[in-house]
C-alpha cells in the first residue's frame, strides 16, 4: 500500500479525535477508507502529539501506511528518511488511555464553538446544525442549581468556617451543645439565599419562556404559518410586522413600502433612542409578490457571526439568467431585539440563538465587591486568628494532658462567636434598604439602582469620569452660527439669511437650455438671480449666491427622514399591505404643498441630534425638507416652489471617517454633485486652499460650538458613471470591502469648494456648574473623556465649572515621539494645582511610553480633560485609574437617562435622570450607606466578641472547662429576637442631615480614607467588648456569689441591657422605629424570662454535673 503524505502545521497542533481512535489496539489490523481519512485531516498529528507526548517540529513529514500501525518520521527537506521506527498508536499503559479519554471528552465538551459563514438558498431552510433559536438567560438548571448556589455561598471564607463549625457537631466527642444552635442560623441564611436566587431564576426562566414562544408568520411554499420563536431556523423566512420584536437576525428582503425602507428601534440594543433606516434587497424588492422568492434561484452569503454591530458582510447573488449580485450591509440587516417602527419586513434568518449579535455582545453579569466588603473579609480573618490564639491560651493554660486536641477544637467552638454568621445577613438586608431610600428619594426621581451588593460604595468615590455629550450637555443642538469666510451669521442676524434665500430663490426656474446657453459656471446653481448664471465663472460670487449654495448643501448633506404624525391629514408612512405602494410617493403634487398646520407635526428622525438641528435650521431660514425617501428628496423654496433631487449615493457617518456625503442629481437641470460634511480635523486635506477655515473653527469651538465644514464638488454624467462602476466593484469585495470602498470614496474627496462652516451648541444640563463644584469641593477629581476638538472641550471645561476660575489650565502639546513626550510632562511636573488638557493622539503616546509617570501627574491633578478620544481609549483610561489608583478609586458606574440614549444607563449600576442628581447621590446616600454599614458591621462583631469574652471568663474561673456558658435557644435568641431589631435599626441612622451634607460638601473628604470602618475602630471595639464582657462575667461571679445557681439569668439579662444601651448611645439621629425596636427586643427578652425561665438553668445544671465529676477526679 502506498503512504500518503501529511504536512504539519501549527493551525493544526490543536484539534479533536475521534473516539474510535482511542479503541484501536495496537496489535489489531484496521483499515482506514479514504473517505474517512479525508474527514480526518487532522488525525496523524493527534497521534504523534497525543500519544508520543512529544511535539513535532513544523519541518516534519507524518508518512501513515494504509495499515494504520506505523509511523514513519521522514524529514520535510528532503526525502531521506532520518528516523524509522514502529510506534504503537495506542500506548500499552491502559491508565493512561483513560486519562486521555477523559481529556478529550473534556475538550470536547468545554471547546469554543466554531464561528463561520454560510451560503443560505433563498426559500430552503438551511440542513447544516446551528445554534437554536432560544434565548436562555437563567444561571442554573435543574441538575446544576443546588450545586452551584451552594458553591457561591460557601467559597466565602465566613460561611465555610460556619459550615465546618456545624458539621463538627455531629461528632460526639467535640459536641458542646444542640444542633440547632449551629445550624439553625446556618441553615436560614442558605435557606434564604437557596431561594432568593431559586426566585430570580424562575423569572427569568419565565421571560425566557414568554419570548422563546412568541408567535412570529413563517413563510412556506404551500402556506404561512405561525410559529414561536424558538422554531426558526437559519434560513426560514419570517414576517414581522409593526411594533413586533424581531426574533433573530436577518436580512431583509421585502418590506411594506414600495422604495424598500423600513425603520426600526435599537434601543434595546445600542441604546439609541432615533430610528434608524433600513433597506431592502434590491433584487428582492422588486419582485411582484412575497411568493416568487420560491421561483427565483438566489443564494446569500453571510460572513461568519461577529459582534459588532455596526458592520456586515454578505452578497446576494441570483442565479436563474439574471445574473444579478447585490453587496450587502449592515443597512440590509435586522438584528435580533430590534422592534420594527414602520410598517411589515420580511426577512430571511441569517444568525439564531447563541450566534445573534444580540447575545454575543450581551455578558454575563459580573458581582462587584466592594471596598467595605474587602475590608470586612479581612477583619473576619483577624478574627478567625483570634479564636485560635484564644483556644491555644486556653490549652496552654489548662495543659496538653489527655485528648487535648479534643479539649483545643472544643474551644474553638466556643469561641466561633467571635466570628457572628449574621454578619453577611445583616449587611445584605442593609444594602437592600440603601437601595430602596435611593429609588424613593423624592428629590432624584427616576434613579434606579441595578446594582444592590455596593450603595455604599457611592460614599467612597475618589475619581469621577464623565463624557461630555449627553452627560454635561443636554444633547440637544441648536443652531448657532453659519460662517461664509468674509461674513459670518448668528442667531440675531439669521433673518438676513432669511433675505438673501428669498432673493435667491424669487426668480422663476430657468430651462436647461437657458442656462447650458448661459456659459455660466457648471457649479452655479440654476436657481440663482439670471446675472449669476449668465456672468463668468470667475467673477466672485455676490453674497446672495453663497448663502443660497450654503443653505442648500445644509438642507441637502444629511440622512434625516421627515415623519408626519398619524393624525394629521397627511397619511401616515405606516401601511401594512406588501403590494401597496408608499404613501408619500402615493401622494399628488397638489398635497405636496402642505399647509402650516401639517409643518407642526412633521418630525424629522436621523441617528444624529446635530442633523436634526441643521435641517431644523434650514426649515427656519426657508428651505424646507417636506419629503424624503431612498432614491429622492424634497426641498420647498421660500416662495413654495418644490425643488427634486435624486439621491444618486450615500455615505454615511462613521467615528473612524468622521465625515458624511451625498451625491445628488437635480431633476431639473441635471446638475450632479458631491456634497461632504465633516469635522474640520479631517475636513481641513480634503477642500481646496484657504486661509480662514482653521482660525474660524478655532474661534467657534471657543465658544463652546460644534463645528463641521461643508464643502461640494460639481460632477459630470462621466465622473460620476466611473466613480459607480468603481465604487460597485469596491462594494461587491467579499475581503477587505470595508478599505477598499473608502479607498474608492477618497479617490473623490479631492479639491471640494469650501462652502461654509457651521456651529451647533449643545446646551449644557440644568445645574451642571454647582454640581461640578460641590463634587470638586468634597475632594473628587473629575475627568472629562469626550470626543470633542481641544477648543470645545477646553471652553466647555471652562463654562461648566469643571476647571475653576482659580485654577490653571494647562494644555499639553501634541506630541509625536518619546522625546516629545518626555519633555512636555517634565514642562508639566513644574506646575501646580492645575487641571490637564490633553488629546487623544498624546494620550496614547504617553500611555505606550510613559504610563506611570504620566498617570502619577494626571491623577493628582484637580480635573483632566482628555479631548479627541476615541470609544475605546475612553475604556482603557477607566481601566488605567483603577488599576493605578487601586482602592482609591471604587469602580461604581452611574448612567444618565438622556436624550442620546440608555445603553449608559442600563449597563451602568446605578442610572439618574440628570448629572444635578449626582451630588445628592454621592454626598447623601453614599454618605449615610457607607456610614450605616460601617456602624452595622462594627456592632455585629462587638456582639459576638463580647460573648465570646464572657465564655472565656466563664471557662477560665471554672478551670478552663470546655463547657458552653449559654446553650439551646439563648443562643440562637441573642442574635436574632433579642438584639437584631435594635441594631439593624442602625440602617435608619445619620450623622448628618441631607441638608447639611450639600452644604458642607467637604465633610465627604473624611469617607474617601474609609475611617469609619478600619484596624484602628475594630480594635477600640474589640478593647470594648473585652472590657465590656470581662465586667458582666466578673461581676456577675462576685457580686450574685449566693445567688451561683441564677448566674446564666444574671449575666445574660446583664448581656442584652448592655447591647440595648450601647445603640442607643450610638445613635445619632433617633427615628421612631429604633424606639420601637428597643422597646420591642426588652419586651421579648421579659416575656421570655417568664415563658422559658428553665431555659435558663439548664447550663448550670450540666456545669454541676461536670464539677462534681471534675472534683472527684482530683480527689483520686
Amino acid at each position: 500500500m502506498e503512504e500518503v503524505p501529511l504536512r504539519i502545521n501549527s493551525d493544526e497542533r490543536d484539534f479533536e479525535m475521534d473516539e474510535c481512535d482511542f479503541l484501536l489496539q495496537p496489535d489489531h489490523d484496521v483499515t482506514i477508507s479514504s473517505t474517512r481519512y479525508r474527514s480526518t485531516k487532522q488525525w496523524p498529528l493527534c497521534t504523534c502529539a497525543s500519544f508520543c507526548g512529544e511535539q513535532c517540529p513544523l519541518s516534519v513529514v507524518i508518512a501513515v501506511s494504509m495499515d494504520a500501525t506505523k509511523i514513519s518520521v521522514v524529514d520535510a527537506s528532503s526525502t531521506t528518511q532520518l528516523v524509522k521506527e514502529d510506534i504503537p498508536l495506542i500506548p500499552k499503559n491502559s491508565d493512561d488511555s483513560c486519562m486521555r479519554c477523559c481529556h478529550w471528552f473534556w475538550r470536547r465538551c468545554c471547546r469554543p464553538r466554531e464561528l463561520r459563514s454560510r451560503t443560505i438558498v433563498v426559500g430552503n431552510p438551511s440542513t447544516e446544525k446551528f445554534p437554536a433559536n432560544v434565548i436562555r438567560n437563567q444561571k442554573y438548571n435543574f441538575v446544576t442549581f443546588l450545586p452551584l448556589v451552594l458553591f457561591q455561598q460557601f467559597k466565602f471564607f465566613l460561611n465555610l468556617y460556619f459550615l465546618i463549625m456545624a458539621t463538627s457537631q455531629f461528632i460526639p466527642d467535640i459536641r458542646i451543645g444542640y444542633l440547632y444552635t449551629y445550624w439553625g442560623p446556618l441553615t436560614f441564611v442558605l435557606t434564604v439565599t437557596i431561594c432568593r436566587e431559586a426566585v430570580d431564576d424562575f423569572r427569568r426562566h419565565q421571560r425566557d419562556k414568554e419570548v422563546n414562544s412568541q408567535k412570529y408568520r413563517r413563510l412556506t411554499k404551500c402556506r404561512d404559518e405561525f410559529v414561536p420563536s424558538s422554531k426558526l431556523r437559519v434560513g426560514d423566512m419570517v414576517i414581522v410586522e409593526k411594533d413586533q420584536r424581531v426574533p433573530a437576525d436577518l436580512v431583509l428582503l421585502r418590506t411594506t413600502e414600495r422604495s424598500g425602507a423600513c425603520f426600526v428601534r435599537t434601543d434595546q440594543l445600542d441604546g439609541e433612542t432615533d430610528w434608524k433606516l433600513r433597506l431592502a434587497v434590491p433584487a428582492t424588492q422588486k419582485l411582484d409578490s412575497d411568493n416568487q422568492l420560491f421561483d427565483i434561484k438566489a443564494t446569500l452569503f453571510v460572513e461568519k457571526p461577529q459582534r459588532d454591530i455596526h458592520s456586515f458582510i454578505g452578497t446576494f447573488t441570483r442565479h436563474d439568467g439574471h445574473g444579478s449580485e447585490d453587496a450587502l450591509d449592515v443597512e440590509n440587516t435586522l438584528w435580533a431585539n430590534c422592534v420594527v417602527a414602520s410598517g411589515s419586513a420580511l426577512g430571511v434568518v441569517v444568525y439564531t440563538g447563541s450566534e445573534t449579535r444580540s447575545v454575543m455582545n450581551n455578558s454575563q453579569p459580573r458581582s462587584k465587591v466592594g471596598l467595605l466588603d474587602m475590608e470586612i473579609n479581612q477583619l473576619t480573618k483577624v478574627l478567625f486568628g483570634a479564636v485560635i490564639g484564644l483556644a491555644l491560651v486556653m490549652m496552654c493554660l489548662k495543659g496538653f494532658g489527655g485528648p487535648w486536641y479534643r479539649y483545643m477544637f472544643r474551644f474553638i467552638l466556643l469561641f466561633s462567636y467571635i466570628i457572628p454568621i449574621s454578619l453577611r445577613v445583616n449587611l445584605d438586608m442593609g444594602k437592600a434598604f440603601y437601595s430602596w431610600s435611593i429609588q424613593r428619594d423624592k428629590e432624584i426621581p427616576g434613579t434606579v439602582v441595578r446594582s444592590t451588593t455596593i450603595p455604599e460604595e457611592l460614599g467612597r468615590i475618589s475619581y469621577l469620569l464623565s463624557d461630555k455629550t449627553g452627560t454635561l450637555t443636554q444633547n440637544e443642538m441648536v443652531f448657532k452660527k453659519l460662517h461664509l469666510g468674509t461674513v459670518s451669521y448668528g442667531t440675531e442676524t439669521f433673518d438676513e439669511v432669511s433675505s438673501n434665500l428669498k432673493a435667491a430663490y424669487s426668480q422663476p426656474l430657468p430651462s436647461v437650455k437657458s442656462v447650458e446657453a448661459g456659459g455660466g459656471s457648471k457649479s452655479a446653481s440654476p436657481l440663482g438671480p439670471s446675472g449669476l448664471a449668465s456672468g463668468s465663472a470667475k467673477v466672485r460670487r455676490s453674497e446672495v449666491t453663497r448663502v443660497q449654495e450654503a443653505v442648500k448643501a445644509v438642507a441637502l448633506c444629511h440622512n434625516v427622514t421627515p415623519v408626519y404624525e398619524e393624525d394629521s391629514h397627511a397619511p401616515g408612512i405606516v401601511n401594512t399591505d406588501l403590494d401597496s405602494p408608499s404613501s408619500i410617493e402615493s401622494q399628488t403634487e397638489a398635497d405636496q404643498h402642505y399647509s402650516q398646520h401639517k409643518q407642526k407635526n412633521c418630525l424629522y428622525q436621523a441617528s444624529s441630534p446635530d442633523e436634526v438641528a441643521l435641517v431644523k435650521w434650514t426649515e427656519q431660514v426657508g428651505l424646507a425638507l417636506v419629503r424624503r425617501d431612498l432614491v429622492s428628496m424634497q426641498l420647498r423654496t421660500p416662495s413654495g416652489q418644490l425643488l427634486t433631487y435624486s439621491i444618486l449615493q450615500i455615505f454615511p457617518f462613521t467615528s473612524e471617517t468622521k465625515r458624511m456625503g451625498i451625491i445628488v442629481k437635480e431633476n431639473h437641470s441635471g446638475e450632479i454633485t458631491f456634497y461632504l460634511k465633516g469635522a474640520d480635523v479631517v475636513m481641513s486635506g480634503i477642500v481646496q486652499y484657504n486661509d480662514w477655515l482653521e482660525e474660524e473653527c478655532g474661534n467657534m469651538a471657543r465658544e463652546g460650538l460644534r463645528t463641521l465644514v461643508v464643502a461640494k464638488k460639481a460632477l459630470s454624467e462621466e465622473q460620476y458613471l466611473d466613480f459607480e462602476a468603481r465604487y460597485n466593484a469596491a462594494r461587491m469585495s467579499v475581503s477587505d470591502r470595508v478599505a477598499r470602498v473608502a479607498a474608492v470614496i477618497e479617490s473623490l474627496e479631492r479639491e471640494m469648494e469650501l462652502l461654509c462652516v457651521t456651529g451647533v451648541e449643545d446646551r449644557l444640563q440644568d445645574r451642571v456648574r454647582p454640581t461640578l463644584e460641590l463634587l470638586r469641593n468634597a475632594g473628587i477629581k473629575i475627568w472629562m473623556l469626550t470626543g470633542d476638538k481641544l477648543e470645545t472641550a477646553t471652553c466647555i471645561a471652562k463654562s461648566s465649572r469643571l476647571v475653576s476660575r482659580t485654577q490653571g489650565l494647562h494644555i499639553f502639546k501634541s506630541v509625536v515621539t518619546r522625546t516629545d513626550a518626555h519633555l512636555e510632562l517634565n514642562t508639566f511636573r513644574k506646575k501646580q494645582d492645575c487641571a490637564l488638557v490633553i488629546s487623544g493622539d498624546s494620550l496614547e503616546v504617553c500611555l505606550q511610553y510613559y504610563q506611570h509617570e504620566f498617570l502619577e501627574l494626571a491623577c493628582s491633578c484637580p480635573a483632566v480633560v482628555c479631548c479627541r478620544c476615541s470609544p475605546t481609549q475612553k475604556a482603557e483610561v477607566v481601566r488605567l485609574i483603577q488599576r493605578h489608583t487601586g482602592k482609591r478609586t471604587a469602580a461604581v458606574g452611574i448612567g444618565i437617562a438622556g436624550r442620546e440614549g440608555l445603553q449608559a444607563s442600563l449597563a451602568a449600576d446605578f442610572s439618574i435622570s440628570q448629572f444635578s442628581h449626582l451630588a445628592r447621590l454621592l454626598l447623601v446616600h453614599g454618605r449615610h450607606s457607607y456610614k450605616r454599614s460601617a456602624s452595622l458591621s462594627q456592632f455585629v462583631i462587638h456582639r459576638g466578641l463580647i460573648i465570646s469574652t464572657m465564655q472565656a471568663v466563664f471557662s477560665s474561673v471554672f478551670y478552663f472547662s470546655s463547657v458552653p456558658l449559654y446553650q439551646g435557644f439563648l443562643m440562637v435568641g441573642y442574635a436574632t429576637l433579642y438584639t437584631m431589631f435594635p441594631v439593624f435599626s442602625l440602617v435608619l441612622d445619620k450623622d448628618v442631615s441631607g441638608k447639611i451634607a450639600l452644604t458642607y460638601p467637604e465633610l465627604y473628604k473624611e469617607l474617601s480614607k474609609g475611617r469609619s470602618l478600619s484596624f484602628k475602630t475594630f480594635f477600640m471595639w474589640v478593647l470594648i467588648s473585652i472590657y465590656q464582657g470581662g465586667v458582666i462575667m466578673y461581676g456577675a461571679l462576685v457580686l450574685f456569689e449566693d445567688e451561683f445557681i441564677h448566674i446564666v439569668a444574671i449575666s445574660f439579662t446583664a448581656l442584652i441591657l448592655t447591647e440595648l444601651i450601647m445603640v442607643a448611645l450610638t445613635v445619632r439621629t433617633w427615628h421612631y422605629i429604633m424606639v420601637l425596636a428597643e422597646l420591642l427586643s426588652l419586651g421579648l427578652y421579659i416575656l421570655s424570662l417568664v415563658v422559658l425561665k428553665d431555659s435558663f438553668g439548664v447550663v448550670s445544671n450540666h456545669y454541676n454535673q461536670f464539677a462534681e465529676k471534675y472534683y472527684q477526679r482530683l480527689e483520686r
